[in-house]
């Protein structure tokens, strides 16, 4: 199922860590081959930038699929998917400061055509950057409200990102799929 190709990423915009006072910036643009995210990575104070979504509104129901499918055009660089859903729990993951997502992290090629599947069996419920080992918390691919392609200094398990890099950041996705 498509979600999301070429030129339909309006609306994505750019979050980065001076929400928490620290100095990376980052912008977003559509182009006719999908969301451009040009970015200047600060390690110090932060160390994050992200695009992300609008809110799904109704959230997307996705719930016939097992995975969802990136296309991008990457730098070598480690990339996290956050995914934001409407709350299953009686709104009480939206009382969580930051917000609980879920999270997976993956790799991109230093050039040339990066394909990644993201199974939902692998994402980690997250609140910023730190894992929730709450075992009553389950993935509901049924009620995604936004999407978030992030590069931190951060894993998906709250450690040090193995591919994180300070600096300029280039990255071009062209596609977003949920996938069998």
């Amino acid at each position: 199922m498509q979600i999301v190709h070429g030129g339909g990423f309006s609306g994505w915009h750019a979050l980065n860590d001076t929400i928490m006072g620290g100095r990376s910036s980052g912008s977003c643009s559509v182009s006719a081959e999908g969301l451009v995210f040009d970015a200047e990575v600060v390690e110090a104070g932060g160390g994050f930038v992200s695009c992300r979504s609008p809110l799904f509104s109704p959230p997307l129901d996705l719930s016939g699929s097992h995975a969802l499918q990136l296309d991008l055009l990457g730098d070598g660089r480690r990339y996290k998917l956050a995914v934001a859903c409407a709350d299953g729990l009686a709104g009480l993951t939206e009382l969580i400061p930051g917000g609980l997502r879920w999270v997976i992290e993956f790799g991109t090629e230093p050039e040339g055509l990066t394909r990644v599947r993201l199974p939902f069996d692998q994402l980690r419920p997250s609140v910023r950057a730190q894992p929730m080992g709450l075992p009553m918390l389950r993935f509901d691919p049924s009620r995604i409200t936004r999407l978030q392609v992030l590069h931190s200094r951060f894993g998906d398990h709250g450690g040090p990102n193995p591919g994180f890099l300070s600096g300029p950041l280039h990255l071009e996705l062209r596609a977003i799929d949920a996938v069998d």
